[in-house]
């Protein structure tokens, strides 16, 4: 570390939060920056293995409170104190850690390394944009110039990259899990989707599917937890029109078979019915409406990557 820098005597950072959820992590940085200063420190080279993917973020406000992450935990302090050295100073650095770094005291349990793009802000205009495309569940990008140490927003590439000598974040709205059914399994799932930090929409049995159109973009799975077949016609054939990236019906091999056959013979297409999870679930047969919420979120949490890539 410079000597110099060494010497500012900056604030201790502390964490104020645990959250990784981008959308939290940009309204602290927009408070912040409101407060005094504030820099957005950002995952943008991974070498080897790493905890986070790339464009992570930990946020440092210039009084010492920080939160994010960029790795399990390792070295989030170390960053908060470079960010802290970069707001006294007022220009940008990139850091290393782990595997290539100068810093041989941080080593990251992987046995990779990361760097991490620190920027000052001078302009939360560019973080408030992406919150009003969140706040409308429309994904957004923010692109990181180096060079110009500018933050703008941007159209957002699949997925957090560098884009020539831009670093591009991608943001995308929280998940939303719409749920249809009136059974102990729907409040299972919908109290551990609630936990899991998802928004959650309960449709009752016997609503038509019409009622939960407007509900399902394609940041949305659909979970449909009935007894009967003629329960879920509506609002499945709507998911089956719809974007959302899951689709997941509860009932045996046997029920699913005719509900195939009910839907080829409304004319729905084979890629179209080959949308349905069915039986529902990633651990397949469960006999407790706890251990069924578990493996239906554990399914939909392992389709949103793919979904989103």
């Amino acid at each position: 570390m410079d000597q110099t820098l060494a010497t500012i005597a900056a604030p201790i950072p502390f964490r104020v939060s645990a959250t990784d959820d981008p959308a939290e992590l940009l309204r602290f940085a927009l408070d912040a920056h409101g407060r005094g200063a504030a820099a957005l420190a950002t995952l943008v080279d991974i070498r080897g293995g790493a905890a986070r993917t790339l464009g992570s973020h930990v946020v440092v406000a210039a009084d010492g409170r920080f939160c994010g992450y960029v790795s399990g935990g390792c070295v989030e302090a170390a960053v908060a104190s470079e960010a802290l050295l970069a707001i006294t100073e007022g220009r940008d650095r990139m850091v290393k850690f782990g595997d290539g770094s100068p810093f041989f005291d941080i080593v990251l349990p992987c046995g990779g390394g990361i760097t991490v793009a620190i920027h000052v802000l001078k302009d939360a205009g560019a973080i408030q944009d992406v919150l009003d495309c969140l706040g409308q569940r429309q994904e957004a990008g923010l692109a990181y110039s180096p060079e110009r140490q500018t933050l703008e927003p941007s159209d957002p590439p699949p997925r957090a990259s560098w884009l020539e000598r831009d670093f591009v974040s991608v943001y995308r709205p929280r998940t939303r899990v719409v749920i249809s059914g009136q059974t102990i399994e729907v409040q299972a799932v919908a109290r551990l989707a609630e936990v899991s930090g998802y928004d959650v929409v309960i449709r009752g049995q016997g609503e038509e599917g019409r009622a939960a159109a407007g509900a399902i973009d394609p940041f949305t799975a659909v979970v449909l937890l009935h007894h009967d077949l003629e329960a879920e016609a509506a609002i499945l054939e709507t998911a089956l029109a719809s974007p959302g990236f899951y689709i997941g019906a509860l009932g045996s091999t046997r029920t699913h078979r005719r509900r195939v056959e009910r839907l080829a013979a409304m004319g729905f297409r084979r890629d179209e019915i080959d949308r349905i999870k069915a039986p529902i679930g990633i651990f397949g047969p469960t006999r407790d409406s706890t251990s069924l919420a578990l493996s239906v979120l554990a399914e939909v949490a392992a389709a949103r990557p793919m979904a989103y890539a």
